[in-house]
């Protein structure tokens, strides 16, 4: 895997496929770039998906904030990320990683040849919903934690609600110390999940991508995921929703097959 300076970050990376049309995707927070592998290798033939380590997370360098300004680390991830593209290319994006395709895709609508979204968390989307009433209270004290350097009870929490459903007991300790370790990064981005600094929600923004876009997400997720899609969607001009049944959120790890296959129907919308 090569391993090169994006953005000022040592940044670890793969090529997936040896198919023309080229394609990028992003993970989700606590993840890493190999978990597409088992979505993007049965793609090889037609994609050449590059995918990456962000900063903090897989075999990536730490991540050494400039700044602690709210949102900074989902900049850096979009930068990162936009340094892969050189033409137009088929975007994929998981959770956090989804939430930064988008924002790419507003800055840059040229830039898409098609958009995948899986489970956005871009929660300003479905701001004041009563899904988004429901999850305020439980990021309050998530926050709380994390503020109160609780890491290691906020990351027990975070996985329970975003995580396959293992129980955190059940982690390999080196797996539970690594989350532990995120909890600054989930820190950071929860602004941009929350109070969007990165105007991607903005009056005007979405409505730009004229590439078709796909929006998926499980049916036994947390509300909230079925009504950011559903708002994003809303504001697209060319765009599908499926929801996968019996798939939580971490849908990469526990239904690539479907993804997969749902990956190559927007393809072929392209």
């Amino acid at each position: 895997m090569p391993k090169d300076m994006r953005q000022g970050a040592e940044t670890n990376w793969q090529v997936i496929g040896e198919g023309e049309r080229p394609a990028l995707a992003i993970h989700c927070m606590l993840g890493s770039g190999e978990m597409w592998t088992p979505v993007l290798a049965p793609l090889g033939a037609q994609t050449s998906a590059t995918t990456f380590d962000l900063p903090g997370h897989g075999k990536s360098a730490p991540w050494t904030p400039e700044t602690v300004e709210p949102g900074a680390y989902q900049r850096l991830a979009a930068q990162i990320a936009a340094s892969f593209i050189e033409r137009p290319v088929d975007l994929i994006g998981h959770s956090f990683g989804a939430s930064v395709a988008l924002r790419i895709a507003v800055a840059a609508p040229e830039a898409v040849r098609s958009l995948t979204l899986v489970e956005p968390v871009l929660f300003k989307a479905a701001e004041g919903s009563a899904e988004w009433q429901e999850l305020r209270p439980h990021q309050d004290h998530l926050d709380e934690l994390m503020q109160t350097r609780q890491y290691e009870e906020a990351a027990r929490r975070f996985m329970r609600a975003w995580g396959t459903g293992q129980e955190w007991d059940t982690l390999p300790p080196h797996q539970r110390a690594r989350f532990i370790a995120q909890m600054e990064i989930v820190a950071n981005v929860t602004p941009s999940n929350f109070d969007d600094p990165g105007q991607i929600t903005r009056e005007g923004g979405m409505e730009q991508i004229d590439a078709p876009v796909l929006l998926v997400y499980g049916d036994r997720s947390p509300p909230i995921s079925a009504r950011v899609c559903e708002a994003i969607a809303a504001r697209l001009p060319d765009v599908g929703t499926a929801c996968v049944p019996g798939a939580g959120h971490m849908l990469p790890l526990t239904h690539a097959q479907q993804l997969t296959d749902l990956i190559a129907l927007n393809l072929d919308r392209s």
